[in-house]
């Protein structure tokens, strides 16, 4: 009987009373373009080819990083969760003649990233159940790329901002707060550096873009 009453007890009851708490997060991610194809013949291309580019497939990355949270009000927390996080995507071409015709599809090329990041969110929560609850999440993350400078036929910036979005669940355990989130990054700027790498022969790759926009989704373990 003791038991059974016990097992009704909630876990960490006096956790969301707290003003701030601090914690860690690993999760994993992967990483996406929206391309904006030029769709006109590169200038550095002399047979008059087309080019038009996409991400084919999706590799998985990781994230890992520190979290401070504020609550600002009940169920409303300022949370700010500076990381880094490690991700690439495979760019694909395929080749056209001047007349429309297909002639090949080139190998994929990785364009590999390491970001820092900065994401300073919003978390709206529900009402507890017992040791669990639902939560919706979304904010503004600053990112820098580390890599930017270390690809091939494409060079990228450095700097993005993200609008981000999401949601998740909170379980509240006997001795820590796990989370479990799903969160989507939609980035603002263009991160197609027009100049190019500068190596002869790469121009053609990015002379058939007009400019590409990057996209994120995570799904991340927090640890408080």
């Amino acid at each position: 009987m003791a038991q059974g009453k016990n097992s009704k007890i909630a876990n960490l009851r006096s956790f969301d009373e707290r003003p701030l708490h601090f914690g860690f997060l690993i999760g994993i991610n992967t990483m996406d373009f929206r391309v904006y194809n030029s769709g006109v013949t590169p200038p550095s291309d002399p047979d008059g080819n087309l080019y038009y580019a996409d991400v084919l497939d999706l590799t998985p990355g990781l994230n890992i990083g520190i979290v401070s949270s504020y609550k600002l009000r009940e169920n409303l927390n300022l949370r700010f969760l500076p990381g880094i996080s490690f991700g690439q995507r495979n760019m694909t071409y395929i080749k056209y003649d001047k007349d429309g015709n297909f002639l090949e599809r080139e190998e994929s090329f990785k364009i590999k990233s390491t970001f820092l990041e900065f994401p300073l969110l919003l978390k709206y929560n529900a009402f507890r159940m017992h040791n669990a609850k639902p939560y919706l999440i979304g904010g503004f993350n600053t990112r820098y790329d580390l890599a930017k400078d270390k690809q091939d036929k494409l060079l990228l910036t450095s700097l993005d901002g993200y609008l981000e979005f999401g949601a998740g669940f909170d379980f509240y355990l006997t001795y820590f707060r796990l989370s479990v989130e799903a969160r989507m990054s939609i980035g603002l700027a263009d991160m197609l550096n027009h100049d190019g790498t500068g190596e002869p022969g790469d121009e053609v790759y990015t002379e058939a873009l007009d400019k590409l926009k990057s996209r994120i989704f995570s799904l991340t373990f927090y640890f408080e």
